[in-house]
């Protein structure tokens, strides 16, 4: 019988798992097998719970953090990500108020508005992109140099 109980956590776990494809209950499925082996074994529930117990935090401590770098690698940067912090030119005048205003980032025009509403950027002034919202590259102006 205590086979079956560990099976059935072994099989919640891998479907939340599948649901929720965040890497958060496959360790603690890989633990409940641990257990079905030692139960089969004929190791008694405090040794069963241990070995699950063991089992899961290893995995997860030890197996999470190279899981997540290697999933993360396959991420591909969009155009959008890699737009904030980069210098854009106005092309024409940023006015939230009047719902006006682009600038170009690589070569395309983007719809762009101001960070703060009642700044109005002008025309062929340079501009920071702070974030995306959308297709509107959201704008503070360039701080220049007193020498520049």
């Amino acid at each position: 019988m205590t086979i079956m109980i560990w099976l059935v956590i072994m099989i919640v776990c891998l479907l939340i798992e599948a649901i929720t494809v965040g890497l958060a209950t496959i360790w603690f499925a890989a633990g409940a097998l641990a257990a079905i082996i030692v139960c089969a074994l004929g190791m008694g529930a405090l040794g069963q719970w241990l070995v699950f117990f063991a089992v899961s935090m290893v995995l997860l401590i030890f197996t999470r953090p190279l899981a997540v770098k290697y999933i993360n690698a396959k991420k591909v940067t969009t155009n959008y990500e890699d737009a904030i912090g980069r210098t854009v030119q106005i092309t024409e005048q940023v006015d939230n108020i009047k719902g006006t205003g682009t600038a170009v980032l690589n070569g395309q025009e983007w719809t762009a508005r101001s960070w703060q509403e009642d700044k109005v950027l002008e025309k062929d002034t340079l501009a920071k992109v702070l974030e995306v919202t959308g297709v509107r590259l959201i704008v503070a102006p360039v701080e220049q140099d007193a020498g520049e």
